[in-house]
């Protein structure tokens, strides 16, 4: 470049991001190592499948990004900067081409590795543009041709007739009356336009003929008040699941406005229209089940309905919701079953899930992690109780196709069958005085998550939890050195790291360093800040509310989550209609272009993603 063109090539970089962060005297040698090159419109200056050595920025006119499959990925005019996919030798995923007469700023590959090693930022900002690929990967994933009418109905569309309503001071005769001449199962409770409650023909039977109440008191006495409630534009997936994971029948339907105007109910019977194979209703089954044989037998439904979802373009959150829905119905049903064998209770407990079931991101194939919180009024006499409650219930789960877990993380073992104060012990134990080994494995019980049972002793126990984990920088980076211990599968060149021996040879591990690492990420960040959340997604979003993340960051981690799992739902449901157990190992030969192409991505944001966790929580801190 001549002399004259340094000063305003210059100026023209310190204009425009990431070189506007570069100090002045820098950008001028770095215009110096610059080569100008002219593309009229039309020109091809990537493809896909060829290598490139050049990272090049646009000084004037326009170009257009496209993948291999045609569709369009971004444009970009003056001063937008691209080609640091395809360094290193590595094949370009995209086609870029001039959309108008071009003028371009070429840097070398080695040129602009000093630069991004010597500017932290400048590398900070192209890593921000793989992120927006993987967003667009997510958009744009290849669907089946036939979506799912469970996938794409809105609840306003569902609404056949106007709300069924009474007051809070009719008599509960007069509202039975009007169900039985309506002929609906349930009644919206309203005080003027407001919604206040409804309530049901269960109702009916149990609060009211079983109990013996007398017909002419208000219908208020024996409503269910400040009811779980849905909006018009909801679609009727997210129903599925609130209803499904509260093993709720009957749902209200609001205006969003501040009224609250209920606009209608819908039942499950409503969404069972939509699909077959629907999980409101197997969850229904269970809750009904009278013995072992039967919930084995229902037990055996949610393969189909995994595969009739991943395949009618259900998310990874979504379908891992329903997963958990289903075996947390199965565990509550067990117990019931136990109960009714064994008696009643000697004293109160709580029985939790741990580790994915209680994040509500069960998969197929997933083993049990479970545990019992005893009252500390338990006696010594109690023992055998719970010790057969256990028994009965793990034994029921394994029947039912979820395996004991490998590390005997279960209430069979009676270390996780302990009074509150014992539990309470434990915890102070894992935080204030952290063993590497013993954080290690005890990782999975700060996601716990009770499904039957008295919920006060696990919340009494969460409180510790929240008030003391962001005392202890010690165990803040021990968990810290976990969580990045297992690094994304992304070797030299960012081709991907297999197994190297074993059943998994040659194949791909998805959830070590792919979705397990945000897992393991995400429980840092709230830990460090005494946050709730236990889901990973809903974790993600509260470190982002709470400083922890960047929103930009929180939005990259939550689509390499979403990305790496929906890839392993995809790879399981081909699995299960093989007849093969479902696992986390990929075969790279049966990941499309596009697959291998945005794992790639993923796997770098969930490696910043731990970069950035040990830099909060320094090693520092262990010494």
């Amino acid at each position: 470049m001549a002399d004259a063109e340094i000063p305003e090539v210059t100026d023209f970089l310190a204009e425009h991001a990431p070189f506007a962060a570069v100090p002045r005297a820098e950008l001028e040698r770095l215009a110096r190592r610059l080569t100008v090159r002219y593309a009229r419109r039309g020109t091809r200056l990537m493809a896909v499948g060829r290598a490139n050595d050049e990272v090049f920025v646009v000084r004037s006119g326009a170009v257009q990004i496209t993948d291999d499959n045609g569709t369009l990925v971004s444009r970009g005019g003056e001063g937008a900067a691209f080609g640091t996919t395809a360094l290193d030798g590595q094949a370009s995923r995209f086609d870029v081409e001039a959309i108008e007469d071009s003028l371009l700023l070429v840097l070398p590959a080695a040129v602009f590795r000093e630069l991004a090693a010597a500017h932290p930022v400048v590398g900070d900002y192209f890593s921000q543009q793989r992120a927006a690929r993987l967003r667009h990967a997510l958009q744009t994933m290849p669907h089946s041709e036939q979506r799912s009418a469970v996938l794409q109905t809105r609840l306003r569309d569902l609404l056949r007739r106007e709300p069924i309503s009474t007051t809070g001071d009719a008599t509960i005769r007069e509202a039975a009356q009007l169900m039985a001449r309506e002929q609906v199962s349930s009644l919206l409770v309203v005080d003027g336009a407001r919604l206040v409650g409804i309530v049901t023909d269960r109702d009916l039977r149990t609060r009211v003929l079983a109990a013996g109440l007398d017909t002419s008191q208000p219908v208020s006495a024996m409503m269910t008040t400040h009811p779980v409630t849905a909006g018009p534009d909801d679609i009727a997936m997210e129903l599925i699941l609130e209803m499904t994971s509260r093993n709720i029948h009957h749902m209200p339907v609001v205006d969003q406005g501040p009224g609250a105007t209920p606009l209608g109910m819908l039942t499950s019977t409503d969404l069972m229209r939509l699909e077959r194979a629907n999980p409101i209703h197997l969850v229904g089954d269970i809750a009904k089940a009278d013995d072992l044989d039967t919930l084995v037998a229902l037990s055996q439904r949610l393969p189909r309905i995994i595969d009739q979802l991943v395949h009618e373009d259900a998310t990874a959150d979504g379908i891992g919701r329903i997963v958990t829905a289903v075996g947390d119905a199965i565990e509550q049903r067990l117990i019931h079953l136990a109960e009714r064998t064994l008696g009643p209770s000697p004293a109160a407990y709580a029985w939790v899930v741990l580790g994915s079931q209680a994040r509500l991101e069960q998969g197929p194939g997933s083993d049990q992690d479970n545990a019992l919180v005893l009252s500390d009024d338990v006696t010594p006499a109690d023992a055998p109780w719970f010790e057969a409650l256990a028994r009965f219930v793990v034994d029921g789960l394994v029947a039912c196709g979820y395996p004991r877990c490998p590390g005997d993380i279960m209430a069979t073992n009676p270390r996780w069958r302990q009074p509150l104060r014992e539990w309470k012990r434990t915890f102070a134990q894992w935080i204030d005085e952290p063993v590497p080994d013993a954080i290690l494995r005890s990782a999975i019980f700060f996601d716990l998550r009770v499904v039957h049972g008295d919920p006060a002793l696990v919340e009494e126990l969460q409180e510790q939890i929240r008030r003391s984990a962001p005392r202890s920088s010690r165990f803040l980076a021990h968990l810290a050195r976990n969580a990045a211990a297992n690094e994304p599968p992304l070797g030299f060149f960012r081709g991907f790291v297999l197994e190297r021996e074993g059943e998994h040879k040659d194949r791909l591990d998805l959830k070590r360093g792919g979705f397990h690492a945000v897992v393991e990420v995400a429980r840092v960040h709230t830990l460090s800040r005494g946050l709730p959340q236990v889901s990973t997604l809903s974790r993600i979003t509260a470190a982002a509310g709470a400083g922890g993340l960047g929103a930009e960051s929180a939005a990259d981690l939550h689509d390499a989550f979403e990305f790496i799992r929906y890839v392993r739902l995809l790879h399981q449901a081909k699995q299960i209609r093989s007849g093969e157990a479902p696992d986390n190992f990929v075969a790279p030969s049966e990941l499309s272009s596009f697959e291998k192409r945005h794992l790639r991505d993923a796997f770098q944001i969930v490696r910043t993603a731990q970069q950035m966790i040990l830099q909060s929580h320094p090693l520092g801190h262990l010494t």
